[in-house]
């Protein structure tokens, strides 16, 4: 029995987490924006991606454990919300540069600036109104910036809204999230 990948989606905004004990944007010289412990995220916006995108990468930020209990013995157990703590947020066209043809990096497959920055806005208000509006901060939206990251543990992930469905080719089926769906619907009952 084969199992393949099948097509993706367009879903496919990107994101960049890095869990950080401080952050900052400066640009021309002054800094803009600054957080201390917490996250920075990378975001691109891609030329397909819909609310849809948007919704499942700002539920995914600000949920995915990524710090330790309030012990600090734990890793993996809290997320920026359940912890606190600020977020700094960077839109990054380059995260869909292509090198597939020589070696000068193509955006074609970034959204167009005015309506990415549209999305970026509205992306912003989103994780605002989801969390607290003073603990998410941000750079200057096509501005040169000097991104300073202090990484703590290293911690970086890479995010995708991107949905992935596995097709077994022999009986037409999907078989990818059942069993993953119980093991969620069991946790949320315990």
């Amino acid at each position: 029995c084969e199992i393949h990948l099948a097509t993706p989606k367009k879903r496919n905004m990107r994101a960049v987490l890095q869990r950080v004990s401080s952050a900052s944007v400066t640009v021309n010289g002054a800094i803009v924006s600054s957080i201390n412990q917490g996250i920075c995220v990378l975001l691109g916006i891609a030329n397909d991606d819909t609310q849809e995108d948007m919704d499942y990468m700002v539920k995914k930020i600000l949920n995915v454990r990524v710090f330790a209990d309030e012990a600090g013995e734990k890793w993996w157990q809290r997320s920026v919300k359940d912890a606190g703590l600020e977020v700094l947020c960077v839109s990054q066209f380059t995260l869909y540069g292509s090198t597939t043809k020589g070696y000068k990096p193509d955006f074609h497959n970034s959204m167009k600036s005015e309506s990415s920055k549209e999305m970026y806005a509205a992306f912003l208000e989103q994780m605002k109104r989801e969390y607290v509006e003073d603990r998410i901060k941000d750079g200057i939206f096509g501005a040169m910036m000097q991104v300073n990251i202090v990484n703590e543990g290293p911690v970086t992930l890479e995010l995708d809204s991107r949905k992935f469905e596995y097709v077994d080719k022999m009986e037409g089926k999907k078989t990818k999230s059942d069993n993953k769906k119980k093991k969620q619907d069991e946790e949320k009952r315990t």
